[in-house]
């Protein structure tokens, strides 16, 4: 003990939107837009901008589906409050306590307003993992053991296994289906892409219906949390509140894109044929397939021979 209390340990920090695997993802999807815009000044007349749209937007479309598995704010929310900042202390300090929910995991802020305050600073974002393979209630004890800031350890204690607000298992289960489902969605979008570069136009615009259906089927399947009551998060005298976040709004549009897209494909087929090709760059190869030879050539000599 120091002083009392139990010492802080320096640890470290997870961040609450994106960690070291978001990054990684975004960089490799901008690596390939860059080396496609490279290359973009070697397509001739309209296709140039045609090309351009189709691949802008389908990586676009591949990054939100992999990012979103790593982010943390598919629910946030944020109070700012009086509260005690450590166990079998008296102090109060004034801080923005918030709370960042993603499919592996919850992540605690606390910030102080300021952030010096009683000789210390006062920021810190705090993980713990529910993903399967990882132990939240162990996480949890860590934390315990590290002397974390008592509203860090109140917050966290709501998803715990022992929890009487009995939400983990909920979170937990939604999480890994929801993840999943995004796998799946994945797959079929890179499918798209292959159908679209046969070319097989109208399957990649059902294929683009199909991962846009499984994008949202991973948010319905994370909404279901929403079935179970939770607990109230009082911290002093206010209440801590959650909403849906960046990345399940995110997710959302992302998917109706790919509705939109996938249904405007499907219909240009059946109505504009050659408006759709034009679109992905195949009408001048049609043209010449079926162009005649308007004068032929023949070598009289041949002909004398009887050949």
């Amino acid at each position: 003990l120091f002083d009392g209390i139990y010492p802080f340990y320096p640890q470290q920090r997870k961040a609450a939107v994106f960690d070291i695997r978001t990054i990684i993802v975004i960089v490799v999807f901008l690596t390939l837009a860059c080396s496609f815009l490279l290359i973009i000044p070697g397509i001739r007349g309209r296709a140039r901008l045609y090309w351009t749209l189709r691949v802008l937007l389908s990586l676009f479309v591949g990054v939100v589906i992999v990012v979103v598995q790593f982010t943390g704010d598919w629910e946030t929310g944020w109070v700012q409050a009086n509260t005690s900042y450590k166990s079998f202390s008296l102090a109060q300090v004034n801080a923005d306590i918030g709370l960042h929910i993603g499919l592996a995991g919850v992540n605690v802020t606390l910030r102080g307003n300021p952030v010096n305050q009683i000789n210390e600073t006062i920021n810190y974002n705090e993980h713990f993992p529910w993903n399967f393979g990882a132990d939240y209630d162990r996480s949890y004890s860590e934390g315990l053991e590290k002397g974390l800031p008592s509203p860090i350890l109140y917050v966290a204690e709501k998803f715990s296994t022992q929890s009487p607000c009995a939400v983990h298992r909920q979170y937990r289960i939604a999480g890994h289906y929801a993840s999943a489902t995004l796998w799946v969605a994945f797959c079929t979008w890179i499918v798209s892409n292959i159908l679209f570069s046969m070319p097989v136009l109208v399957y990649g615009g059902y294929m683009l219906l199909v991962t846009g259906a499984f994008m949202i089927f991973s948010l319905l399947s994370f909404s279901t949390v929403r079935n179970s009551p939770m607990c109230l998060i009082q911290i002093g005298t206010r209440t801590l509140h959650i909403a849906y976040g960046g990345s399940f709004w995110l997710m959302l549009a992302t998917g109706l894109l790919c509705f939109v897209a996938g249904i405007t494909v499907v219909a240009m087929h059946h109505l504009n044929l050659d408006l759709l090709k034009a679109f992905f760059d195949l009408r001048e190869d049609k043209a010449e397939e079926y162009q005649e030879m308007p004068e032929v050539f023949i070598n009289p000599h041949f002909v004398n021979k009887g050949l």
